[in-house]
């Protein structure tokens, strides 16, 4: 089921305004052909709109959209090489499951519908239940369905639109392998709109971070959540810790920097701020990056690394990790992710500790920027 060669997708200078607002600001952006790709962002960022005006639904302000060689901008919906899965799952309640999905070729005419549509429902593991009703599935059976009555009319493109935001955090989690397990057996381009870092992260090879109409940064999972290029990206994939210092110096690959009283490495190749002497520069840690010492026993911490005290203001028993909180006179609130493999009991609320980490986990950034930022936008999504 693998589509034709140059089946990228690409948006060349889209945009989209309602009146005087701005939706998505003009943009190019290229899916590869055959990949998983993720539009991540908060609401009203424009991930959506973007996906609409792929599909048809909405029509660019400005821009073209090319699925291959084909410009489609001008094309409706069902004439575009694109089929899309919503999260309603939208089926059709009197129809079985298997009608569910022989729906597409039944309107196109083709009258021997039974090997395709068994074969599509093997995919997605619900052979079984075919002759079922869609209100005898659960929510992650009713959403294969959507996905397998997408796929039997062979898109070479299939958008997903915040397609596992009914169900709930277990169930979704199975769900967020299962479609990459689908999508990696059928090998047609998935791009997927949410606004679970997590699940982007999970199941896409691409990830694009998109905020106030624009992508913020584009790239592998792992690159995005390790060399983030602004705080924005920082906050909003996962959690980060920033420090304002002063650019002191340079030591062969790395930068010296004053925080404070104290001294930090950061590696020049992780900076995308200005490095010349004197220059500000926030410097960024993840919480799961620093180890947290008492400190009665500074004196065992291994040369090399970056520290700063602080006292322990705060901790939470998660289970795998222990996360504390410490006030520190550089970051009045340090956030610490400890593995729950030997626990100190003297870590507690009130403690004086050292954090001290590999100075190779550290980036920076322009300290221009809103440390805030990204941060405040998961918490207002995760409210609405």
């Amino acid at each position: 089921m693998t589509t034709e060669n140059g089946g990228d997708v690409r948006l060349a200078g889209i945009s989209k305004t309602y009146g005087s607002f701005t939706a998505v600001k003009p943009l190019d952006l290229t899916v590869p052909q055959g990949s998983f790709f993720a539009l991540l962002g908060a609401s009203g960022c424009g991930k959506t709109t973007t996906l609409r005006m792929i599909a048809g639904l909405e029509e660019p302000s400005s821009g073209t959209v090319m699925l291959g060689d084909q410009d489609v901008t001008a094309l409706p919906p069902y004439k575009r090489p694109v089929n899309t899965v919503f999260q309603s799952y939208a089926l059709f309640p009197h129809l079985d499951i298997f009608e569910n999905v022989a729906f597409g070729l039944r309107r196109r005419g083709i009258k021997s519908v039974k090997k395709q549509v068994g074969e599509m429902l093997d995919l997605v593991q619900l052979g079984e239940q075919a002759r079922k009703k869609p209100h005898q599935l659960s929510g992650g059976q009713q959403q294969r369905v959507a996905v397998a009555r997408a796929l039997i009319n062979h898109p070479k493109v299939l958008l997903l639109d915040e397609p596992l935001g009914a169900l709930d955090l277990k169930l979704r989690r199975q769900m967020q392998l299962e479609l990459k397990r689908i999508q990696t057996e059928v090998g047609i381009t998935f791009v997927h709109v949410t606004h679970d870092q997590e699940e982007a992260m999970t199941m896409a090879d691409t990830v694009a971070v998109m905020n106030a109409g624009r992508v913020e940064q584009l790239g592998a999972p792992a690159d995005l959540y390790e060399n983030p290029g602004s705080t924005f990206v920082a906050n909003f994939l996962g959690t980060s810790n920033f420090i304002e210092a002063e650019v002191a110096g340079r030591s062969g690959e790395d930068l010296t920097l004053k925080a404070g009283d104290g001294k930090l490495v950061l590696p020049a190749a992780r900076c995308t701020a200005a490095t010349a002497i004197g220059g500000k520069v926030l410097v960024g840690v993840r919480p799961e990056k620093i180890s947290l010492t008492h400190a009665d026993d500074a004196g065992s911490i291994p040369d090399g690394r970056n520290r700063i005290t602080g006292r322990v203001v705060d901790s939470s028993f998660i289970g795998v990790s222990t996360q504390y909180v410490i006030d520190s006179p550089l970051c009045d609130a340090f956030e610490v992710y400890s593995q729950n493999i030997e626990r100190d009991s003297r870590l507690a609320p009130g403690a004086e500790v050292v954090l001290h980490w590999n100075p190779a986990h550290t980036f920076g950034l322009d300290a221009a920027q809103d440390i805030e930022a990204g941060a405040a936008k998961v918490e207002e999504d995760a409210a609405a």
